[in-house]
Order: C-alpha cells, then structure tokens, then sequence
C-alpha cells in the first residue's frame, strides 16, 4: 500500500477496499448527485489564503460548499455556504462535515498555526479526515501540497509529501495538487518576499538566493483547483507553475521592477544557510517565525513543474510580473 509506514503507532488509519478504483467513470457518479451536473463539496481552511478564494470561485460556478472551520462564529465566510465546526486534529465534527459529500478539499496545515510538532500536528490530521472521508464515502480528495524536490527536501516539504500520502487512503480519487511559491496578496512567502524587498535595500545573498523555482499566480491555482473537481480521471500528481522558471534573486529584482522601486542590492556570501536566514528574516517581516523557518529551510531545493498539467489545467499562467501586478492591485483593495 502506498503510503505504509509513514503513520505513527498511535494513529489508526483503515484502509478496505484500493485506493484508485480501475476505469472510474466520473459522469456515472455525477448523475447521481444532488445536482445532477455538479458534485457536492467540503472545503476544509475556507478561511486561509487559497481556500478563500477557491470558496469564491467554487460559490461562483454553483457548486453546493461546506466549509469546515474551527470557529465558525468568527469565520466570516460569505452567503450560500453550509458552515460546520470541524477540527481535524481533535476529530471533531468530521463525521457532520463529511456527510453527503462527493468531493473534499483538504487546505490545512499546521505549519505555523497549530502548536507542537507541525509534523506530527499534519500527519495526525490527514489520518482523521482521511479516516473521516472513507466512513463517508467521499470520491475524491483533491491537497494542495508542494513540488517535489529533486534532493531529500526540507521538513515542510517532506511533510507535506508525507500527508498526501496518508490522505490517498482516504478516497477511491486522489488529486496531489503542487505547487511552489503562490504569488497572492497574503501568500506567507510572498508576503515575506515583499517585505525584504521594501525593507532591506541591501542585503546579504546566501548560496540559495540562487536556486530555482517556479512560482506560480493565487489566481492559477484556485482556477486549477476548482477544474480538478469535475476533471475526468485526473492523474495522482498535478504540478502548478507559472509562466517563468526564477531564481529568488530575479523575484526580487523583478518585484522591485513591477512595484517602481529601486532593486536591492545583494551582496554575495557563501556561508548563511537557509536555517541561519531565517533568523534575520524574523527580524525585518512580520512572518510568524514558526513559518518563516521552515520556508526558509526549503529555499535550498529547486522546486519546478516536470510534468506539465492535463489540458484544461494551468493552460496559460501568469508571468511572474503579472502575478506580483495583481497581487500588489489586490492588497490595496
């Protein structure tokens, strides 16, 4: 079974029937539903960065969504989804919020929110929804994780890989959505990435100021993500990325280019690695360094989309300076 030996002793997940059923057919299930077009939805972090807008969209293209949220007296979601309390850590309320639904999100990690381990704090959660989602009969998972890296990853993304291994249990469907640096107005790496920009007008440049990646436009994402929900037979792996493959120096030089500043001035050092960054870093963000850390520990690996999306998803991305323009239009609103 994939997945076997990445759950600790004290975590129980079930597994009775494989985890992808041979020749699926997604239209026969489809006619089933409630509505006879569109499959219902459970959207768990409707209140984070992605899951806002995803919520949104979804809402927009008429699809029934439940949101899960921890406090839904202070969630503030907006009319026409079904609120219900959830928390995936403690079990609570997944047995309500996995009632009846055909399609889930899962949009959650603990990374920076949860206190104690992240690790453990993910790993625990995806065994309870995924335990949660199979009870109920849920079709199909969709996670939003990261891209694989190429060397053994940092503890954020070894997390992340780890928890979608653990959720491809919980379904017949399993849709890893990758991503690397979401380019959003309130993206915690990008976010952080503005903030250097506009705080440090020189500033030392360690060895992974160089590396690679691919970062790719919230709106992009949120249009993918939505799409997987009524995509035909989907592959497991569904690599985002935007129209340019960057170093992190060239995003900042190229964020400074789009926002009329003057680019910093990054002075070469072959010592600060991305643990010692972080430290600076929670000096001159307002990143929470309990998240900060960890992103900064993943920036030595080249994070970029290898196998392209299906048609129908990601067909034509943003550029880099197209996304930073509107997440910087966006923030103003």
């Amino acid at each position: 079974m994939r997945g076997e030996g990445v759950v600790p002793p004290d975590v129980v997940v079930t597994v009775e029937s494989p985890r992808r059923l041979t020749n699926w057919a997604f239209q026969p299930y489809c006619s089933q539903m409630k509505d006879s077009t569109l499959p219902s939805i459970l959207l768990t972090g409707a209140t984070g960065a992605i899951g806002g807008r995803l919520l949104d969209e979804l809402l927009g293209q008429g699809f029934e969504v439940r949101s899960m949220v921890r406090r839904p007296e202070s969630a503030g979601l907006p009319a026409g989804t079904e609120v219900v309390k959830g928390d995936v850590l403690s079990g609570e309320g997944l047995g309500e919020a996995t009632a009846n639904i055909d399609v889930a999100y899962y949009l959650i990690h603990s990374m920076g929110r949860s206190p104690g381990d992240f690790e453990a704090n993910d790993r625990l959660g995806a065994a309870n929804f995924a335990n949660a989602a199979r009870d109920a009969g849920i079709r199909r998972i969709i996670y939003l994780g990261g891209l694989e890296a190429e060397g053994e990853g940092s503890a954020h993304l070894r997390s992340r890989e780890e928890v979608a291994e653990i959720l491809s249990t919980g379904a017949p469907e399993f849709v890893h959505a990758r991503a690397a640096m979401v380019v959003g107005a309130d993206s915690a790496s990008f976010t952080m990435l503005r903030q250097l920009v506009h705080r440090l007008p020189v500033m030392v440049g360690p060895k992974w100021i160089e590396t690679r990646t691919q970062p790719v436009a919230a709106r992009d994402v949120v249009s993918a993500l939505a799409a997987l929900a009524t995509y035909p037979d989907p592959p497991e792996n569904v690599e985002l990325g935007g129209a340019d493959i960057l170093s992190y120096r060239d995003m900042m030089n190229l964020f400074a280019d789009v926002d009329d500043r003057r680019r910093p001035l990054i002075v070469p050092v072959p010592v600060l690695s991305p643990r010692l960054s972080s430290y600076w870093v929670r000096f001159v963000t307002s990143v929470d360094p309990a998240l900060a850390r960890p992103l900064i520990d993943g920036l030595k690996e080249e994070l970029v989309v290898r196998t392209p999306p299906p048609p129908g998803i990601n067909d034509d991305p943003l550029s880099f300076s197209e996304a930073v323009a509107g997440a910087l239009a966006e923030g103003e609103r």
